[in-house]
């Protein structure tokens, strides 16, 4: 890698919950088409520090600047991961910012829940599954069905853990961010998003868009991603 291209930022994608890197798997062509660096970085979901610490460790082996892009719960991994590196922007895509000492967990409770949204309860090892319908429903329900159901087939289960650790440093208080508000959102209730989103004071762009526009308006979250990439170059 030359000089002049290590001042062009990498695209570092950091997946939600209940799936893998392959979430982006509309949006990483669509951004390598533009000329872009893409990693998309795969979590445990077993606490927001493994998490963290998995991102990290993915960071290290990226030179020059990156912009670091969280799609719903994987905005709290950002968030957590996204200070004191190489680290330039932040994108939240439908997505959680917690501040210091907040958890996941209750931003979700902060309103009240769609009627779609799925109740979530643990099971014995700890970990939340995502049901057939609650994909079909709630997380991704302007996706195709074919889409949803290969999201219900393939998904990766989150560990509670995940979502009552609390945040330490919130990185988006030390480093400009941009926010995709998902107006159709089921599973972040859009207003709690609003919040989120103008409190980081970045750039908001309110979309209608479900839960999971990665599948249904990855067009959308590519122009959220460029415009961040275009501004830090």
């Amino acid at each position: 890698m030359t000089e002049s291209n290590l001042t062009v930022p990498t695209v570092v994608l950091v997946h939600a919950a209940w799936t893998d890197a392959s979430s982006w798997n509309k949006v990483i062509p669509m951004l390598q088409r533009r000329g872009m660096q893409v990693v998309a970085v795969q979590i445990p979901l077993t606490s927001l520090s493994d998490d963290a610490a998995a991102l990290r460790r993915s960071l290290k082996r990226v030179s020059g600047p990156v912009v670091l892009v969280g799609h719903s719960y994987g905005g709290a991994v950002i968030t957590a991961g996204g200070s004191g590196n190489q680290v330039k922007a932040l994108v939240y895509i439908a997505a959680m910012a917690p501040d210091e000492g907040e958890t996941v967990g209750e931003l979700l409770h902060r309103a009240a829940p769609h009627p779609y949204a799925p109740a979530l309860v643990p099971d014995e090892d700890g970990l939340l599954w995502m049901s057939a319908k609650g994909f079909a429903d709630a997380v991704a329900h302007e996706s195709s069905s074919d889409d949803a159901l290969l999201m219900e087939t393939t998904q990766k289960p989150i560990a509670i853990k995940c979502v009552q650790e609390q945040m330490i440093k919130p990185a988006w208080k030390e480093k400009p961010s941009w926010f995709l508000q998902a107006g159709l959102d089921r599973m972040i209730a859009p207003e709690t998003q609003r919040f989120m989103a103008h409190r980081t004071g970045g750039h908001v762009h309110a979309v209608e868009v479900d839960h999971n526009p990665l599948a249904s308006a990855p067009d959308k979250v590519v122009a959220i991603i460029t415009e961040a990439v275009g501004d830090v170059a």
